[in-house]
């Protein structure tokens, strides 16, 4: 989970995240066909690339495979986060030009979850 995904992956794993249940690739398929043509193979080859990535987890059924998201779009995001911090060099500086660029909305968002993470807590 180093790097943003490609459009079709995020767009593939924006559909897992909303049906909340396990898919296969003829059911994202079938969801994708109402925007856009798009092959069955391109559909089945980026889903394993999203398994084999370790943001899918996929199981057997007959001949195919039905996946489901390891973790939410929530902890995704927050891994990419992390990730971005941690490679940024200056990790104080980073974060004080992030927070002037938050939204009212982003800040009220950031005061919401330090009331349920407070600073100097860790969860691990």
């Amino acid at each position: 989970m180093k790097r943003p995904l490609g459009e079709l992956e995020s767009t593939i794993m924006d559909r897992m995240w909303s049906y909340r249940r396990p898919a296969s690739v003829r059911d994202v398929l079938e969801d994708l066909r109402t925007e856009r043509e798009i092959a069955y193979t391109t559909v089945m080859t980026v889903m394993d690339k999203l398994h084999t990535k370790g943001l899918l987890k996929r199981e057997p059924v007959g001949r195919a495979y039905v996946y489901e998201p390891i973790a939410t779009k929530e902890a995704y995001t927050a891994e990419l986060m992390r990730h971005a911090l941690a490679g940024s060099g200056n990790q104080a500086a980073t974060l004080v030009h992030f927070l002037e660029r938050l939204t009212p909305e982003e800040a009220t968002a950031l005061e919401a979850a330090l009331q349920v993470v407070p600073p100097g807590s860790r969860r691990g």
